[in-house]
């Protein structure tokens, strides 16, 4: 059975054992973790826009990828700003810091590599989402109202491409803590929780039903979703 690892940046990731691991993919700067934990060079990466808007966390995932490397970098674009004409005015300078030409200018200073770049508009992303969601009217409804997070873009890419029989979530906590640092975001909002969470969680329910080779070694990630737990000694347990 070939088993796709998709990668969080959770702290402490429980993972599957390496030996059933076929390829990794990874979301924003999770490459950092994998390097840490020994896994293999990731197959493809999903990036966030967001990495280059200007926060603090985004600089500190750029610095995190020094060095690192990776197959494929998906990058995923931001939503168009809406609202009124002057808060789309202020926002003009942000969408700019956020083209993929600023992010492969960052990486390459940080001398991050890749071997492709490719770039999908933010509506292909949540098109991409609903569809391996199984066109499911509750994701429809959530990713409306917010956009999926990046890692779950990179779990919906990994199903869509179809090339694993198993597609395995590690590192993931819906929460915004990073394994290679302390997320300012969490100060600056005064929580941990992301807001993706309540759309992650109603993608990945939708997704388990329509992929029955999705499952993960997180025991947060099984109780929030449902989605089967991998047990330590590499089967699947169901709920």
């Amino acid at each position: 059975m070939k088993t796709l690892l998709v990668l969080g940046s959770k702290p402490d990731p429980v993972l599957p054992p390496h030996a059933e691991i076929d390829a990794l993919a990874c979301a924003n700067a999770s490459g950092r973790s994998a390097a840490m934990q020994g896994l293999p060079r990731p197959i493809f990466t999903v990036m966030s826009a967001i990495l280059t808007s200007g926060i603090e966390s985004g600089r500190q995932s750029i610095a995190a990828l020094a060095g690192l490397e990776t197959g494929t970098l998906w990058y995923y674009a931001r939503p168009k700003p809406s609202g009124s004409f002057w808060r789309r005015w202020r926002k003009r300078r942000e969408e700019r810091a956020m083209r993929p030409d600023v992010l492969r200018a960052r990486l390459a200073e940080v001398g991050y590599r890749f071997d492709a770049f490719e770039v999908l508009g933010n509506e292909d992303w949540r098109a991409l989402v609903i569809r391996t969601a199984g066109d499911d009217e509750v994701v429809r409804a959530a990713v409306a109202r917010k956009q999926p997070s990046t890692g779950v873009a990179a779990i919906a890419l990994g199903l869509d491409l179809g090339r694993w029989s198993r597609v395995c979530l590690a590192g993931f906590s819906f929460e915004l803590t990073h394994a290679y640092a302390d997320n300012p975001e969490i100060g600056e909002r005064g929580t941990n929780m992301s807001k993706h969470a309540d759309t992650d969680i109603a993608a990945l329910r939708a997704m388990v039903r329509q992929h029955p080779g999705l499952c993960t070694s997180e025991p947060i990630v099984h109780e929030r979703t449902g989605i089967p737990l991998l047990a330590a000694a590499g089967g699947v347990e169901r709920p």
